[in-house]
Order: C-alpha cells, then sequence, then structure tokens
C-alpha cells in the first residue's frame, strides 16, 4: 500500500512531462503575434516559414464524476469499527466457538472425579427344554420356561487411580486458560487489521484530494494555455502539451477511487457487513504524540501480556500433565462400585420377589503391558521437550518484535518530523510558479516541477501520519495491550 501510492505520487507529474521532453527540439516553431504577424526563434536572416491554420481546439475534459451518493451509508470512527469487529470478526467467532468446546472437554476430564449412578431395568424370559430329559416323569413339577423382571440403581467411583483424574482435570484446565488466550490473540489481530485498513482508508482520501488538485490544476494550466493561445503568446504545442498533461492526469484519480474502493471491501470483510452495505469512516490523519517506551520496558511488557506467550506457556501445562498421565498407565487404581435394586421371579405358577443388593472394592494393576506405557511416556517427554522449546523461540520472536515496532515508530515519526513545513512551503511554490508562468516569467517546466515539489510533500506528509498511526497500534499489539485497559 505505502509503496504504490508513494509511487502515484511521485510519477504522476514526471508522466506529464513525457511529452513536452519529447518535443524540446521543436521549441523553435513560429508563433502568431496579437497582430498575426508571424515570429521565429530562427537565426537571423534565414526566410520565416508560415505556419497553418491553427488547428481547432477540442473542449477542455473534465473530471470524471464522483460516485453516487448513499443516504444510508455507515460512517464509522475507528472505535465503532473496533466495536462491530469484536462483535462480528469471524475470526473471533471461530475463537470463542473454540472456547466452548474446550470448556466442554474440561466437563468430560472433571466428570471422571465424580461419582456415577446408573438405573437400569430387565425383564427376561429363559426357556430350557433340556429339563425333560432329566426329570422324566417328574418334568411337569419343574417348568422349563422361567420369567424375570429386576430394577436397579448402581454407584460406580474412582477411588484411587495413581493421579491420572487429577491430571486430566488439570490438563483441562490449562486448555481452556489456552482458548481465552488464542481468543486474545485474534481480537488483538482483528483490531490491528481495522486500525490499518481504517488508515489506510483516510490515507486514500488524502491521495485522492491530493491527484484530484493536481487534475484541476491542469485543467487550469489548460485553460491559460488556451487563453495565451487565443491572444497569440503561445503555439499550439503548449496548447497540446496542457492537453496531454490533463490526459495524463486522468488515470491516477481513477486509481486513487478504485484503491479506495477496495480498502471498504476490506473494512467491510473484517466487519462481516453484508457487501452491498455502504461503509465510510470518519476523521482524519493527523499528527499524534504518545510517548513510546523504553525497549527493556516495552519487552518486559509485552513477556507479561502477549496472549501468544500465554497462550504456549498454558500448552506446556497441558503437555506436563499429559506426561504424568502417561506414568500412571502401568500403576494400579481402586474402583468403589456399589448397586441396590429388586428382582422378581416368575416359574411356573410361582412367584418370587425380594430386594438385592452389592458392594464392593476392586483393584486394577496392569502389572506388565508390553512397554507400552514406556513408549508414551517417552513421548509425552518429547512434548514437554518440544512445548518448552517452541516457548522460548517465541520469546526470542517477541523481543525481535518488539525491536522492530520502535524501529517503526521512531522511523516514521523521524519522517513526520522532517516533513513539517515542508508542505506548506511547497504550496506556497507552486503558488508562485503559476502567478510567474500567468505573467510570462516562468516557464512550464517550473511549474511542473513545482507541481511535484508539492504532490510529494503533501503525500509523504499524509503517508508519515498514516505510517505513525499504523505504527503505534502494532507496538501496542506486540506489547500485548491493544484493545485491552
Amino acid at each position: 500500500m505505502k509503496r504504490s501510492i508513494a509511487l502515484l505520487l511521485s510519477m504522476l507529474p514526471l508522466l506529464s512531462m513525457l511529452p513536452l521532453l519529447a518535443m524540446l527540439p521543436l521549441l523553435a516553431l513560429p508563433v502568431f503575434s496579437s497582430e498575426g504577424s508571424v515570429t521565429s526563434d530562427a537565426p537571423t536572416g534565414s526566410t520565416p516559414s508560415v505556419s497553418p491554420p491553427p488547428t481547432p481546439i477540442p473542449p477542455t475534459p473534465t473530471l470524471p464524476s464522483p460516485l453516487p451518493g448513499r443516504t444510508d451509508t455507515m460512517i464509522l470512527t475507528l472505535e465503532e469499527a473496533w466495536e462491530l469487529a469484536l462483535a462480528q470478526n469471524r475470526d473471533i467467532e471461530k475463537a470463542e466457538a473454540y472456547r466452548e468446546w474446550v470448556r466442554g472437554k474440561y466437563m468430560e476430564e472433571r466428570a471422571a472425579a465424580f461419582p456415577h449412578l446408573t438405573v437400569t431395568g430387565e425383564a427376561l424370559r429363559t426357556s430350557d427344554e433340556s429339563f425333560d430329559a432329566i426329570y422324566g416323569d417328574f418334568a411337569d413339577f419343574f417348568p422349563t420356561t422361567q420369567d424375570t423382571r429386576a430394577g436397579e440403581v448402581r454407584l460406580d467411583q474412582v477411588l484411587f487411580t495413581w493421579g491420572k483424574v487429577g491430571a486430566a482435570i488439570r490438563a483441562a484446565k490449562e486448555g481452556m486458560a489456552s482458548a481465552e488466550q488464542q481468543l486474545r490473540i485474534y481480537r488483538q489481530a482483528a483490531l490491528r487489521d481495522v486500525s490499518e485498513v481504517y488508515y489506510d482508508i483516510l490515507l486514500t482520501k488524502e491521495v485522492q484530494a491530493i491527484v484530484q488538485a493536481t487534475f484541476q490544476q491542469k485543467l487550469r494550466h489548460l485553460e491559460e494555455a488556451k487563453k495565451k493561445y487565443e491572444l497569440g503568446t503561445a503555439t499550439d504545442y503548449d496548447v497540446l502539451a496542457a492537453e496531454v498533461a490533463v490526459a495524463n492526469a486522468r488515470p491516477p484519480v481513477i486509481r486513487a477511487r478504485n484503491t479506495k474502493r477496495r480498502h471498504y471491501q476490506r473494512l467491510k470483510l473484517l466487519l462481516a457487513l453484508p457487501p452491498e452495505t455502504e461503509v465510510d469512516v470518519a476523521g482524519a490523519l493527523e499528527t499524534v504524540s504518545a510517548e513510546v517506551p523504553a525497549y527493556t520496558e516495552a519487552r518486559d511488557t509485552a513477556f507479561e501480556n502477549r496472549p501468544e506467550l500465554k497462550d504456549l506457556t498454558h500448552m506446556l501445562g497441558v503437555q506436563r500433565q499429559l506426561l504424568k498421565i502417561a506414568r500412571a498407565g502401568d500403576k494400579p487404581r481402586l474402583d468403589l462400585s456399589a448397586g441396590i435394586g429388586r428382582r422378581k421371579y416368575y416359574v411356573g405358577d410361582l412367584t418370587s420377589q425380594g430386594r438385592t443388593w452389592d458392594a464392593g472394592i476392586y483393584l486394577t494393576f496392569p502389572i506388565f503391558d508390553g512397554l507400552a506405557t514406556r513408549g508414551r511416556v517417552l513421548q509425552a517427554r518429547s512434548d514437554v521437550t518440544s512445548a518448552e522449546i517452541e516457548l522460548r523461540k517465541q520469546q526470542d520472536a517477541v523481543a525481535l518484535q518488539v525491536r522492530l515496532a520502535l524501529d517503526n515508530v521512531e522511523e516514521a515519526r523521524k519522517i513526520l518530523e522532517a516533513m513539517a513545513g515542508t508542505a506548506e512551503q511547497a504550496a506556497r511554490l507552486l503558488q508562485m510558479a503559476e502567478k510567474g508562468y500567468e505573467y510570462g516569467v516562468k516557464t512550464h517546466l517550473d511549474v511542473e516541477d513545482a507541481q511535484l515539489n508539492h504532490s510529494q510533500s503533501r503525500g509523504e506528509l499524509a503517508l508519515a501520519r498514516r505510517d505513525l498511526l499504523v505504527a503505534l497500534t502494532e507496538l501496542e499489539r506486540v506489547m500485548g495491550v491493544l484493545g485491552e485497559e
């Protein structure tokens, strides 16, 4: 964005000068005076050539008409854009959905520590005709069909698992904390992106104003050239050069409008607004004075607040708890199981019913599992080591990001200080050049040079203000405090 706008500003006056520079050998053309006589810059004694009748001058082109206005345009300040982003940004919505998933995972792991109650019912009929052969003539006294009706309430409770249940609950808590930090990551990234495109729109408005003003200047020069041509103090070359300059000034106006339109589309994407919604931003690029911390202070603040570091810290905690779970894979565990119910039997014409209950403590001890637990422990240790390395790597990256962010702020601030007052001086220089050209004491090249200086100074000043605002926003994000109290 910076390079394209700077290139657009620097190339605009040069493009308009190309036809003039190409036609410098033709400056010895005759000039019609106001009395109709012919003058020439040819050497004395040479026969002056008679110029053909002046060609008709086409009508002056006009500035491209602006897009039709909308009365239902949503005009946003930066704070309002932030609020919309926090409420509607798609990445933030995904992070919030992931947070809910992790919360459900925590509830699932925590359930292992609570007692489980199960209600069961049974309606069973069994038949075994093999008893007929056993009892012979007495088979009628021993029915082969039996019906059973039963109901039971059973309690299962983990008593001891060598720390597996507690480690799983702590790992789930660390996962919930990690999800919160990931949500902060997406929130700060969205605020940074919204701020950047917001300032890009303001910058594009400034650039659009510059190229439109340049276009209007080209139109005034064309009108002045036409007047001088009618008075006989300019040639048709001057009119043609002015027309070419006007034509060359039109593409930057169109590009500036399209660039601004693209920024609007990106802003609507970040805010999750419908494509048909018309949106605009309020405000202007202004010089801000913010206190910038020293590198050590900014780095310490980043180490304390960056959500990426906190996220990796919690993920390291998850891996450590998973290592504890892996180590308990070949250790004994105790479980309690108890049940109470009622059972009723139907055997022929006889019935019997009564209450049933049972209770017991069960020991499970996997004495040998084929070294599967040892393999899982090795994997878990490797995961812990990788998480520790990733955390140190991210700390190094954050320290570098803080350094670069401070450098960007310092660079933008120095450029802004260097450009202070230059835009006003360039505007005054352009005004003097135009007046001098009007009175015939300045050349067209002088005006083009003044226009170049004026456009560059205004563009560089707007770009420096935008860069400073974006750099300060990025510094807050790098320090982990963007959008937070």
